[in-house]
């Protein structure tokens, strides 16, 4: 029986070629599911302040995460994650319906509309032109940029960082706190592991640090771990396009499409850098395969209000423990409709388990930056704004967008402009109009 286990998904994902096997990939699966599982409490949370039923959003969220993860993995073959991104989902619901009262059937259609011109710039083979017209040093900078944003979001979440108000930055938390003492701990067992090189030392890690939680009062135990999932009648199709169509809400369909763009392309990038699929100019082979199930699924997913299904950050965490073929993003979407009965199990995971390997994994992504040439300005400079864009916005789609502006404004200061194509100007003067709709939103 294993046998054939193994002779099946050796045919279907190709373990062999990438040095892997399926229990490695299997431990992968269940680390990335580990590491995102917050999206089952967070993401429902937020949409239900818009007056949705949180249950119905629940299940909408699962069912979708599972299809279009699952297509990652079965298409693509890489071991990439999708759920909702949580920038899309705060202008969902905060910006759009509970600040601009823009009803939720207008705000669906707008993340429909964003998901159509997506589609339409991938099939179209655009979204693959302006991959090529972005310069090889930012796209090396883009690992490093998501790699110090996945250790700001550990940080974060052990209550390590923390917002300071009254000096604008980010400051130390309350490092007594018991979260951050027993995120250290975790920390320190992480590195252990990973020092010793043990097998799934992220899982393993995890459900120490879980259990460790428990008498700490940090790891909340359920009244009861099984759940019937509710139905998605109030949550699916619920639209109003004719009214989305109107000019004034151009801006919210560029703030919605442009940040999915660049979010997962820079994700597809970063963590397809960490696992070693980049090419020597820094691409990534058959990207065109994420750019469609990307694009599909930020289309489909607001059939069922849920927005904008992006390829997920916390991949990285799978690829850490070992991931690199699509059997990992099988097994995490098997985990998250399992997740449809016994949500509480997951959610029991605290953040202080998980926050760890964020900073981990990030720090492990930064290794690309040396390989930047430091004697040209126009590399080294936009390379840096993108990585600090990218993590201080907790956006990458901003980080790419400002570096790739200086990227063009020092080439012509330089008097460099042959190197420079149209292409360079059409997307300068497309993002400078991303930065005038974000401005506008806010």
């Amino acid at each position: 029986m294993n046998s054939f286990i193994g002779q099946l998904c050796e045919k279907q994902f190709h373990l062999s070629k990438y040095s892997t096997s399926v229990g490695t990939e299997i431990i992968a699966g269940l680390t990335t599911f580990a590491t995102m599982a917050y999206v089952l409490a967070v993401v429902p949370k937020m949409l239900g302040e818009t007056g949705l039923p949180v249950g119905e959003i629940l299940t909408a969220m699962v069912i979708m995460i599972f299809l279009t993860t699952a297509a990652m993995g079965l298409y693509t073959n890489r071991p990439f994650v999708l759920a909702p991104g949580m920038g899309s989902v705060a202008i969902f619901s905060i910006t759009l319906v509970q600040l601009q009262h823009v009803s939720i059937g207008i705000a669906s259609a707008i993340v429909f509309l964003s998901g159509i011109l997506f589609l339409a710039v991938t099939i179209l083979g655009i979204r693959e032109a302006i991959v090529l017209v972005i310069p090889k040093g930012i796209k090396i900078s883009i690992s490093a940029g998501v790699g110090m944003f996945l250790a700001v979001i550990g940080l974060r979440n052990a209550h390590v960082l923390a917002a300071n108000a009254e000096k604008v930055a980010l400051s130390f938390g309350n490092i007594s706190q018991p979260v951050v003492i027993l995120a250290a701990l975790g920390f320190i067992l992480l590195l252990a592991l990973e020092a010793r090189k043990v097998r799934g030392a992220a899982l393993i890690s995890i459900i120490i640090v879980t259990i460790i939680g428990i008498p700490m009062g940090i790891t909340k135990i359920p009244g009861m771990l099984f759940t019937i999932p509710s139905g998605i009648s109030k949550v699916f199709f619920n639209f109003d396009l004719i009214s989305a169509l109107n000019i004034k809400y151009l801006p919210y369909l560029f703030v919605f499409f442009l940040p999915d763009f660049f979010s997962s392309f820079g994700t597809a990038i970063g963590i397809g850098g960490k696992a070693g699929f980049l090419d020597k100019n820094g691409d990534l082979p058959d990207i065109d395969k994420v750019f469609k199930v990307d694009s599909i699924a930020a289309t489909i997913g607001s059939f069922f209000t849920i927005p904008v299904l992006i390829t997920y950050l916390e991949s990285g965490s799978g690829v850490e423990a070992g991931g690199r073929t699509g059997l990992a993003s099988i097994t995490t979407a098997i985990m998250f409709l399992l997740m449809l009965a016994v949500t509480p199990a997951a959610l029991m995971i605290p953040a202080a388990a998980t926050a760890p390997i964020l900073v981990y994994v990030g720090v492990s992504m930064m290794s690309g930056m040396r390989n930047l040439d430091y004697s040209d300005m126009a590399e080294y400079i936009p390379a840096f704004l993108c990585v600090a864009f990218t993590a201080f916005t907790f956006n990458i789609a901003n980080g790419i967008a400002i570096a790739f502006i200086a990227y063009v404004v020092i080439k012509l200061a330089a008097g460099r402009y042959k190197e420079l194509t149209i292409g360079h100007y059409l997307l300068v003067l497309l993002l400078m109009y991303y930065f005038y709709a974000i401005a506008g939103v806010k």
